[in-house]
């Protein structure tokens, strides 16, 4: 699990050039905060989890949904007892040119495995599974290899809610595999409060390392960007088994 001082509003970590006095939010979050109240995160995009999340996504080794899913169940844990008692589960959606190429959506299947293991842990918090909720509206841009800004402009109006009605007054657990710059956790959630929900929380099994706050940002290697730009099947490396009988296995 992640540690170390981190943005209350983002989780993005908090150094000596991010804090302002004795403020718990990091610079991004107090010159714009997000349409959402927190985000958490499992682990950091990086070593074994970043390669896990390829084989997953690109690999399409489908039984590390389950290990994978236990780590984002973890990730949401953070916010029980903070969070509403009663939420929709909302997953990042694909654009369906997407969809169609990879074969499936990652948030999804991730946040049905995590959802079975929450059942088990925190059987009293009320969480649905809303999955066709949110909906992409254009393909956009693969974000890897963009800067800060570009990646606000690639999904600025890129989402949109099926019923309006069916989140008017609820509570909303965004959850996505990787959270980097925020602009496509922003954008999402954004579009679900100008659609009437009450909040948006956010949860992703892994978010990018942000190095200073002086420092450039770059959250994705030459390897992401050139992974995003293969096909989905022969994308990433062969992975070892990273299952644990005793549960999640920190990266």
């Amino acid at each position: 699990m992640l540690d170390g001082a981190a943005c209350s509003r983002c989780g993005d970590a908090l150094d000596a050039l991010g804090v302002s006095g004795i403020s718990s939010l990091c610079r991004a979050c107090r010159l714009a905060p997000p349409p959402f109240g927190r985000a958490v995160a499992y682990g950091l995009y990086e070593g074994r989890m970043r390669d896990a999340i390829h084989a997953f996504k690109y690999s399409r080794l489908h039984p590390a949904a389950r290990e994978l899913g236990k780590m984002l169940a973890a990730a949401m844990a953070q916010l029980a007892g903070e969070a509403p008692a009663e939420m929709l589960v909302v997953p990042v959606p694909l654009h369906r040119s997407k969809h169609a190429q990879r074969g499936f959506n990652q948030a999804r299947s991730l946040a049905q495995e995590a959802l079975r293991e929450l059942r088990g842990t925190h059987p009293q918090w009320r969480l649905t599974l809303a999955s066709s909720t949110l909906m992409r509206l254009r393909a956009t841009e693969s974000q890897a290899g963009l800067t800060p800004r570009q990646r606000r402009l690639n999904v600025r109006g890129a989402f949109s809610v099926s019923d309006p009605g069916a989140v008017t007054l609820k509570h909303i657990l965004l959850v996505d595999d990787i959270l980097t710059t925020g602009a496509t956790a922003r954008a999402a959630a954004g579009t679900l409060i100008r659609a009437g929900a009450a909040s948006v929380w956010v949860a992703t099994l892994a978010r990018a390392r942000r190095a200073s706050a002086a420092s450039p940002v770059h959250f994705h290697t030459q390897q992401d960007e050139e992974i995003d730009n293969r096909p989905e099947a022969s994308a990433a490396p062969e992975m070892e088994s990273f299952a644990s009988p005793e549960g999640p296995r920190p990266f």
